[in-house]
C-alpha cells in the first residue's frame, strides 16, 4: 500500500503539470476542450492526493511501523484520535495535508464555477495548480510521507514507534492544525481571482464578488485556529499565559492581519471603486505571508515549541517565495491603468479616511511582527552574535496600534461617507463619549489606575455605545412600524443587511476580546516549594495541597495533586493539576487544573515534586483576570461572521458618486 501511496503522489503531481499547462495553451490558443480537460484534470489531482492522505491515515491507525513517518509519531498506546491527529503531527504528513487541503479548495473552485468567468477560470486554474504543483514537489521528492525503513536486506516492522509529542496529544490540537491551515491554503483562492483578473486585464470587480465569501470563510477558520492555538498554549504549555510572542503564533497571526484589512478596504472598492491597488497588493501579502508562515515553522528558521525540526526545505520555500513575489510585483505595475480608483478621498472627516487609517494601522502592526519576529535571525547572519526580541517588544509596539483600532472600530459607523461637518460629529459623538469618560471616571475612583487598561475599558465602553445605538436607530424604526418588540425588529434589521449587521457583531466579538486581553494587566502569579498539607496565598485565594497521587497507563505515568481552593476564606472546589511523563519520549508535560470564571481565571500547573525537600510540591499559581472574555468574545466572532455569510433580506445597490449634503444617497433595489 505504501507504493500505491507514493504513486499517487507522483500521479497527482504529474496530473497538476497537466492542469497547469492545459489552461494556459487552452487560453492562449483558444482551445476550450484544453481548458475543460484542465478542470477535470484538478478533480483527477485531489481524488489522487486524497487516496495517498487515506492510505496514510490508515497506516498511523493501525499502527503499521513499517512506515519511518508512522514510528516517528504514532504507537499503539495512543487514542484513535491522536493516532490520525499524527497525520499533521510532523513535517511529511502535515506538507501532505497542505497538498490535500488546497486539491479541495481548487475542486470546490472548479465545480462552483464551471459556469461563470470563462474568461478569468484558466488563469485561476493555472495559479492554484502552480502552488499545487510546488507542495507536490514537497510530497513526492523532498519529504516523502511513505518511506519506509529498510532494516539489513529486508524491512522490518518495528515493534513499537516513538509517539506523537506529548505537547500535541490534547483534544484541542485535533482541530487547532486544520482550522490554521484551512486559513493558510484558503487565503489562495482570493489571490488566484486576483492575479485572474489581472492578467485579463479586468476593470471591474468581478474577482472581489466572486471572492468575498471565500475570504469571509478562510478569515473564520484562521481566526478560529489562532484562538484555538492560544487556548492550547493556556491549557499545556503550563505558563498561564495564552500568547507569548512566539516566532510561529506570529507567523499564525500575520496573514490574519492583512486579511482584516482586506476585508475592510474592499468595501472601499464595492462602494466606491477606491482603494483597488491597495486591495491586490492587500491580497497578494497574505498569500505570501501565508507561505512566509509555512517556510518559518518548518524551515528551523526560527527557534519556537511550535516548529518542526531544521531542514533544508527552507530554501525550496524562499526560492518559491522569490519567484511568487516578483512575478506578481512586475504584474501589478503593469496593470496599474486598470487600478485606477474611480473616486478620491474628498475630506478627513469621512468614513473612507477611517477605512484608510485602519489600514494604515493594520499594516504597521503587521510591519511590526514581522520584523520583530525575523530581525533576531537576521542580526546572527550579519553579525554572527544572538539577539532575542521579546514579549516587551511587541506589546510596546501593538497595543497602542490596537487601542486606535479600537477606537476606529468605534468612530467609522458615526461618520457619514464622503465628508462630515463638525455639528453632525458633535451630536453623534456625545453618547459613546461620555460614557466612555465617565467608564474611565469610575474605574479610576475604584483604585484601577493602570493608563492602558484604562483607555482600553473607556474604548471598549465607547464602541459598544456606537454599537448598540447603531442596532437601536434601525430596529426602532422597523419596531414603530411593524409593532414588533424591539429584539425581533433587531433580527429583521440584521436580516435586511447581514454584512452590515453581522459585521457589527463581530466588532462584538472583538471588543470581548479586548477587555479579556485587558484584564492581563492585572495578572497575579506565584511560584512556591510547599509541603503537602501546608497552604499557599495568591490575591484572595489560599490553597491547600491534601495529596499527591500517582498512577501509569500504557501511554505515560501520571502524578496529581489534590489541591483544595479558597476565596476569601469560603470553599471553591477542588483542582486537580496533573504531571505526565510519556512512556516512549520520556518528555514531561503538564495537565494545568484551571476553575474558569467570567471575571477570572485560578490557574494551577503542578510542576512535580521537589528534589530538594522530600514531601514537597512545586506549584505555580495564576490569578488571570477577565481572560473568559477572551473565549466569550470569539464565539461572539463566530456567529458574526456566520451571520456575515447568510445573505441579505433586502439587496442593497450604493450609488458610488451621489451624495446629498454630508450623507450617502442611497438607491435601494428589489432584485
Amino acid at each position: 500500500m505504501e507504493v500505491l501511496g507514493a504513486l499517487a503522489i507522483l500521479f497527482a503531481f504529474c496530473l497538476s503539470i497537466y492542469a497547469f499547462t492545459g489552461s494556459i495553451v487552452g487560453i492562449v490558443w483558444k482551445r476550450p476542450y484544453l481548458q475543460k480537460s484542465a478542470e477535470r484534470a484538478v478533480i483527477g489531482v485531489f481524488t489522487l492526493v486524497t487516496i495517498a492522505s487515506g492510505i496514510l491515515v490508515y497506516f498511523l491507525t493501525t499502527s503499521d511501523f513499517r512506515l519511518a513517518y508512522v514510528a516517528a509519531h504514532s504507537n499503539r498506546a495512543m487514542p484513535v484520535m491522536y493516532k490520525f491527529a499524527s497525520w499533521w503531527g510532523g513535517q511529511e504528513g502535515s506538507l501532505l495535508l497542505w497538498s490535500w487541503l488546497l486539491s479541495v479548495y481548487s475542486t470546490v473552485v472548479v465545480w462552483t464555477n464551471r459556469k461563470r468567468h470563462t474568461g478569468m477560470m484558466p488563469w485561476v486554474v493555472a495559479v492554484l495548480q502552480l502552488t499545487q504543483i510546488f507542495f507536490l514537489v514537497l510530497n513526492a521528492f523532498v519529504e516523502p510521507p511513505f518511506h519506509v525503513l529498510a532494516v539489513g536486506r529486508g524491512v522490518q516492522a518495528m515493534p513499537d514507534g516513538q509517539g506523537l509529542n506529548p505537547l500535541l496529544q490534547y483534544w484541542m490540537m485535533a482541530i487547532h492544525p486544520p482550522m490554521l491551515y484551512l486559513g493558510y491554503v484558503g487565503f489562495i483562492v482570493p489571490f488566484a481571482f486576483a492575479m485572474g483578473s489581472l492578467i485579463t486585464k479586468q476593470k471591474g470587480d468581478a474577482w472581489i464578488h466572486t471572492t468575498r465569501r471565500w475570504s469571509l470563510i478562510t478569515w473564520g477558520f484562521q481566526t478560529t485556529g489562532v484562538i484555538l492555538g492560544a487556548g492550547w498554549a493556556y491549557a499545556v504549555l503550563g505558563w498561564g499565559g495564552y500568547w507569548g510572542w512566539d516566532p510561529v503564533e506570529n507567523a499564525s497571526l500575520l496573514p490574519w492581519i492583512t486579511a482584516t484589512a482586506f476585508l475592510h478596504s474592499v468595501m472601499m472598492q464595492e462602494k466606491k471603486g477606491m482603494m483597488k491597488v491597495w486591495n491586490m497588493v492587500l491580497v497578494s501579502t497574505t498569500y505570501f505571508l501565508c507561505i512566509f508562515g509555512t517556510f518559518l515553522t518548518r524551515s528551523g528558521f526560527v527557534s519556537s515549541v511550535h516548529a518542526f525540526a531544521e531542514s533544508s526545505i527552507g530554501y525550496w520555500f524562499l526560492g518559491f517565495l522569490a519567484i511568487s513575489v516578483s512575478a506578481t510585483v512586475i504584474l501589478i505595475f503593469r496593470r496599474l491603468d486598470y487600478l485606477k480608483s474611480e473616486t478620491k478621498l474628498e475630506s478627513v472627516l469621512s468614513r473612507e479616511s477611517s477605512f484608510l487609517f485602519n489600514n494604515l494601522l493594520l499594516l504597521a502592526s503587521a510591519f511590526a511582527v514581522l520584523w520583530g519576529t525575523v530581525f533576531p535571525r537576521i542580526s546572527e547572519m550579519v553579525t554572527g552574535e544572538k539577539i532575542t526580541v521579546g514579549a516587551p517588544f511587541f506589546n510596546k509596539v501593538n497595543v497602542p496600534i490596537g487601542l486606535c483600532l479600537l477606537l476606529l472600530t468605534g468612530v467609522g459607523p458615526l461618520i457619514a461617507w464622503r465628508r462630515s461637518s463638525w455639528e453632525s460629529l458633535k451630536k453623534a459623538f456625545r453618547w459613546p463619549t461620555i460614557f466612555m469618560v465617565a467608564t474611565i471616571a469610575v474605574l479610576a475612583v475604584a483604585g484601577i489606575y493602570h493608563f492602558y487598561a484604562l483607555i482600553s475599558f473607556g474604548l471598549c465602553v465607547f464602541v459598544t455605545v456606537t454599537i448598540v445605538m447603531e442596532f437601536w436607530k434601525g430596529a426602532s424604526a422597523i419596531a414603530a412600524r411593524t409593532k414588533a418588540n424591539l429584539v425581533m425588529a433587531a433580527v429583521e434589521l440584521t436580516h435586511r443587511n447581514t454584512r452590515r449587521y453581522g459585521g457589527y457583531l463581530v466588532h462584538m466579538g472583538i471588543i470581548l476580546m479586548f477587555a479579556g486581553f485587558t484584564g492581563a494587566a492585572f495578572n497575579k502569579d506565584t511560584t512556591q516549594d510547599i509541603k503537602v498539607g501546608d497552604k499557599l496565598s495568591i490575591a484572595h485565594y489560599e490553597l491547600q495541597i491534601r495529596e499527591i497521587t500517582s498512577g501509569s497507563n500504557d501511554n505515560y505515568t501520571w502524578q496529581r495533586a489534590s489541591v483544595a481552593a479558597f476565596r476569601d476564606g469560603a470553599p471553591v472546589g477542588m483542582l486537580f493539576p496533573e504531571r505526565r511523563v510519556y512512556v516512549m519520549s520520556q518528555q514531561p508535560t503538564s495537565i494545568v487544573a484551571i476553575r474558569r470564571r467570567l471575571n477570572e481565571d485560578l490557574y494551577l500547573n503542578f510542576a512535580g515534586m521537589s528534589e530538594t525537600e522530600a514531601g514537597h510540591a512545586l506549584l505555580q499559581v495564576y490569578v488571570n483576570p477577565l481572560v473568559s472574555c477572551i473565549w466569550l468574545g470569539f464565539w461572539v466572532v463566530f456567529f458574526g461572521t456566520l451571520t456575515c455569510l447568510v445573505p441579505s433580506k433586502v439587496k442593497l445597490a450604493y450609488a458610488r458618486t451621489e451624495v446629498v449634503g454630508v450623507y450617502e444617497k442611497k438607491t435601494t433595489l428589489a432584485k
